[in-house]
């Protein structure tokens, strides 16, 4: 009997560690996901969707299709990252004005399992409307891997890690855990 293909839909934002969103792709690929990947419009620029769309065998969406275009397909989960303090905020209150935070506004509180790995610094993780956003999402089912046994917040001004160095592995084992498909 054939296994299922699994299908991971990873959701980049404009943040640093983004240049280096290839690397989550063909761990999950190594994996053994389907990935589709969506940017937020600003996260393009971070990175080139056409290696990304290589590796990948499909196109990085960031617009909504049009009218009897091909569809992405339905995930069995979903990872943010690097997820940003826009995101994250504006997805908890709901917003959705871009394709991005259409899908993520769609899917939270259902079925998929959502993980975030957020790069934020210091300075935005603790003010307190980024605290509410965290909250509010966990309490929907968002597993947000901030903090201790998740991603620590950079400091605000001065060098941060990124790139390569972001822990990738640490959402797609976290997915694996929530969808039961194993590492």
């Amino acid at each position: 009997m054939a296994r299922k293909t699994r299908v991971l839909s990873v959701i980049v934002c404009a943040a640093g560690p983004a240049s280096a969103i290839g690397t989550l792709v063909k761990l999950a690929i190594d994996r053994g996901w389907t990935v589709q990947v969506i940017a937020t419009p600003s996260a393009l620029a971070f990175f080139d969707a056409n290696e990304i769309e290589a590796l990948t065998g499909s196109p990085v969406r960031s617009q909504y299709s049009k009218p009897g275009a091909p569809r992405s397909r339905i995930p069995d989960a979903i990872i943010v990252a690097p997820a940003t303090f826009n995101t994250i905020n504006q997805w908890a209150l709901g917003l959705s004005d871009t394709y991005a935070l259409g899908v993520l506004a769609e899917q939270t509180g259902l079925a998929v399992p959502i993980v975030v790995l957020p790069f934020v610094s210091d300075a935005l993780a603790g003010r307190p409307p980024f605290m509410r956003s965290v909250k509010a999402l966990r309490a929907e089912g968002v597993s947000i891997l901030l903090g201790p046994g998740g991603v620590p917040a950079h400091p605000a001004h001065g060098e941060s890690t990124v790139a390569d160095a972001f822990p990738w592995q640490l959402a797609l084992d976290e997915a694996a855990e929530m969808t039961g498909f194993g590492g």
